[in-house]
């Protein structure tokens, strides 16, 4: 299927992206207008884009329906400051009430049930029940366009963050990701939740390169049991592994015993048994596994 994104209406360009650039953190941002009138929106054009300075960025784009413009755009132009606060499942709900087309002056903070909280550097309110609250400084607005769809790009620079001791780690120093289970944004009515259950871990190699796909064995890198995924953990150890004389296995000794009358099925049942050790995060075990066969 191939789509020419110019020929679609904005509603259709609008669920085909939504869908594939996904999943998408939510900003949902607390806002003020210079008389005083708060305004709290949830906005899933929204990311981190730097540490030093630590700037954040997010999108109320205009209207696809109507191409009108959100109360959040005014109120930023008018106080250039916003509270980003965090979204987690505990409170996505009341996060998409609060996504409603009220009227300017109705405040999304009492309809849909949220306590604000005084900021400490800035005057728009943080929304108590988020477990993580970034106060911003407006730094630059950029209008990427002026159709329905047309994104409104607000840069803003991180100031302080409030974070609940809940989520942290034993240490009580770093947020754990385990703790918070982050609501995201995907197409049409759809969101994801992370917590431990769809979590895992994927090593980075910081200080020392992977020997990369094209250094693997060429029985190895041509399986036909192991997955992108799991020649990526193997080509992501720095140096081919050797054949550790010490290395035991009960379920290796049983596929050598079972199958070694038969070299293209033994290769199958070693390859099936790294690939599981490989979804376990055993890299070392199941590379032993696979050099067995040298």
């Amino acid at each position: 299927m191939r789509i020419d994104l110019k020929d679609l209406t904005p509603i259709e360009r609008q669920h085909y992206l939504q869908s594939a650039v996904a999943p998408r953190p939510i900003c949902f941002a607390s806002t003020i207008d210079a008389a005083g009138q708060v305004n709290l929106s949830p906005f899933s054009f929204f990311n981190l884009f730097g540490t030093t300075p630590p700037i954040l960025v997010f999108s109320p784009s205009r209207r696809v329906r109507d191409n009108t413009m959100k109360h959040t755009w005014h109120n930023i132009h008018e106080v250039p400051e916003v509270v980003i606060n965090i979204v987690d499942y505990a409170m996505v709900q009341q996060v998409s009430l609060s996504s409603c087309d009220y009227p300017k002056e109705t405040n999304e903070f009492t309809k849909a049930g949220f306590t604000a909280e005084p900021a400490t550097l800035i005057r728009p309110p943080m929304v108590k029940e988020s477990k993580i609250k970034i106060e911003c400084r407006v730094l630059e607005t950029k209008p990427l366009g002026e159709q329905g769809g047309s994104g409104n790009l607000v840069i803003c620079e991180a100031l302080r963050m409030h974070i609940d001791p809940s989520i942290l780690d034993e240490n009580q120093k770093f947020i754990d990701q385990r703790k918070i289970h982050l609501v995201a944004r995907l197409g049409g009515d759809w969101y994801c939740r992370t917590d431990e259950t769809n979590l895992f871990l994927v090593e980075k190699p910081n200080s020392k390169l992977g020997i990369g796909m094209d250094a693997l064995p060429g029985p190895i890198r041509n399986s036909r049991i192991l997955t992108g995924n799991q020649l990526g953990q193997l080509a992501n150890v720095h140096e081919l592994p050797e054949v550790d004389p010490a290395f035991h296995d009960g379920r290796l000794t049983h596929i050598f015993q079972y199958y070694s009358v038969s070299p293209d099925e033994m290769e199958k049942e070693l390859h099936s048994y790294a690939a599981q050790l490989l979804e376990a995060g055993k890299v070392r075990e199941a590379w032993q596994v696979l050099l067995a066969l040298n």
